[in-house]
């Protein structure tokens, strides 16, 4: 028989760096963590830059159903019927209520393109890439990697240049009117949106189906940092090497020892010990 929390839980999660390993992409050690949240029926919300597409490979892996926010908050995917009541959205397919916060993915491709030819620096975004490339950038699966070119809301890109050129062309990005952060591997454009305003927007909906509910929040790098600092309980796990994410500054912010999934073990199994009772 299933076990309900007296307390309602959310959990928010990145993915690469944090429930999934840097190198192998596997979140096999944090497996007694995922059986846990498995048996207590805590919502496992993925919060990440991958792409819807990504996202729902990984989450049906997980045997996972709750919702999912992809594209550093680009949109909020809600499952039909999760919610017991109705809500704003933008549009919907046969599965989910989507919540769009995001820019049109070739607004971004424009923009990108432009900046690049304005500074004459060398910006290579996802959409320059062929699979093959970010196959090798990666270390992702051939399908996997194709998953990844199916973008939404979000245009990851490298940087080529000096660290002056680099400042030049965030700027550039910023007087555009659009955003830019930071991932695991590569920087990101955006819109406005971001983790934190999806997650908040979210957290809403929980509290509204609940009434009070803890939120702990998950993640290894500077594109977290919105997230994190929406939730009850910020956590960074560490990266390779052992060290954490000198960007990521947040009052209260608990950091925990363990690369990625070791780490995201770790720090769920305890929390919920304490707050899940």
């Amino acid at each position: 028989m299933m076990m309900i929390m007296p307390n309602t839980v959310v959990i928010f999660t990145d993915l690469d760096g944090t429930l999934l390993d840097p190198f192998s992409y596997s979140w096999e050690a944090a497996q007694p963590a995922l059986t846990l949240i498995k048996k207590k029926a805590v919502p496992l919300v993925i919060c990440s830059s991958k792409t819807r597409a990504e996202i729902e490979t990984i989450r049906n892996s997980l045997d996972n159903h709750d919702p999912l926010i992809c594209e550093n908050g680009g949109g909020i995917f809600i499952p039909k019927t999760y919610f017991d009541f109705s809500f704003t959205f933008h549009k919907e397919t046969a599965y989910y209520e989507i919540i769009e916060l995001g820019t049109p993915y070739a607004q971004l491709r424009k923009v990108l393109c432009t900046v690049a030819q304005q500074t004459g620096i060398e910006l290579k975004g996802f959409g320059d890439f062929s699979v093959d490339e970010i196959t090798a950038q990666t270390g992702l699966p051939i399908e996997a990697a194709q998953l990844a070119k199916q973008r939404e809301y979000d245009e990851p890109f490298v940087l080529i240049g000096s660290e002056d050129q680099g400042k030049r062309v965030l700027q550039l990005i910023t007087q555009w009117g659009l955003h830019w952060t930071k991932g695991s591997r590569y920087y990101h454009l955006t819109g406005s949106n971001d983790k934190g305003k999806a997650v908040k927007l979210l957290v809403n909906l929980f509290k509204q189906k609940h009434g009070k509910v803890i939120t702990i929040g998950l993640g290894d790098s500077l594109n977290d940092l919105p997230m994190l600092q929406v939730v009850d309980y910020p956590i960074l796990v560490q990266k390779p090497g052992g060290q954490y994410e000198e960007s990521v500054r947040l009052s209260g912010l608990l950091k925990v020892q363990g690369v990625g999934p070791e780490g995201w073990r770790t720090a769920v199994l305890k929390l919920l010990a304490s707050v899940g009772n």
